[in-house]
């Protein structure tokens, strides 16, 4: 049986957003859905200081889950839900309930965030350290532009992005985009260094075009439209998710700690980016 899809909900807009967006990849998959809200007491100085008429993170919890299970009820009837409140840290919570999840859903920014920051910690950390792809929805997102959009590089972190963006490319029913972004190098010490751009063009060209065809060939009926873009990656990708419905890429961060373990491209256009954005992460 597939495994289950694992959407974070506090009741926030993105959070909603986050959960149409989980149901309708379980409909698409065939898998149940798990909604999650965690409660972080010790935030708010909840645990030092009880209080009467029962706890309100929790009350909160239970009215976020209930929301998001009309709304799966409403939007995709023929799925099935289980829910559940979980005490913890937000982001350690949701990062761990990746290894039993074939991916995890998060809103852009959920209550706790704030103004003027597009992506939050939670869903940042989670992007960075979870052991299954993560999908970061906007609040307002609907979809139905019928493209799905994949970072290439050389890298062997893009092979994991690459299999997840043919396999939704696939439960889409649409065709794949692959962006390929490159520059010339750059040396500051030897400035005299010089190089034929056409060259160089080619020579990128060939990389994405190798790097596609392993999966081309497991994905034969997925429509493949290769772009290469002189330029820096988070700005191409960007321009391209404006009409897409997904965009996917790998990430290569090796930091310690949160969010640092995200690549800085990955980290860009999760910030930027004009759709939902899935971070595949190479397997531990």
């Amino acid at each position: 049986m597939p495994g289950q899809i694992v959407v974070g909900t506090d009741g926030s807009p993105a959070a909603t957003a986050a959960v149409r967006w989980g149901a309708d990849d379980a409909a698409r998959r065939g898998c149940p859905l798990r909604l999650v809200s965690v409660v972080d007491h010790w935030a708010y100085g909840i645990a030092k200081f009880p209080t009467s008429g029962g706890d309100p993170l929790t009350r909160h919890a239970e009215r976020a889950l209930a929301a998001a299970e009309a709304v799966v009820r409403e939007h995709r009837p023929d799925v099935p839900i289980s829910a559940e409140i979980v005490e913890g840290i937000p982001a350690r919570t949701l990062r761990d309930k990746g290894k039993e999840a074939t991916e995890i859903v998060l809103g852009s920014r959920g209550l706790g965030g704030f103004a003027g920051i597009v992506v939050g910690s939670v869903s940042s950390h989670v992007a960075g350290q979870a052991p299954c792809p993560v999908v970061v929805v906007r609040p307002g997102w609907s979809g139905g532009r019928g493209e799905i959009v994949v970072g290439v590089d050389d890298s062997p972190e893009c092979d994991p992005a690459l299999a997840y963006a043919f396999e939704q490319a696939r439960l889409h029913g649409c065709g794949l985009r692959a962006v390929h972004a490159w520059r010339l190098p750059a040396h500051p010490l030897a400035p005299e260094i010089t190089y034929d751009v056409e060259e160089v063009r080619e020579a990128r060209r060939r990389v994405a075009e190798e790097k596609l065809a392993g999966p081309r060939r497991g994905y034969p009926d997925v429509a493949v439209h290769e772009e290469s873009v002189y330029g820096h990656p988070v700005d191409a990708l960007i321009q391209a998710s404006r009409t897409a419905d997904l965009l996917v890429v790998g990430s290569r961060g090796r930091g310690a700690l949160g969010s640092a373990m995200l690549g800085s491209v990955s980290r860009g256009v999760l910030h930027h980016a004009g759709c939902p954005v899935a971070v595949v992460r190479p397997p531990c």
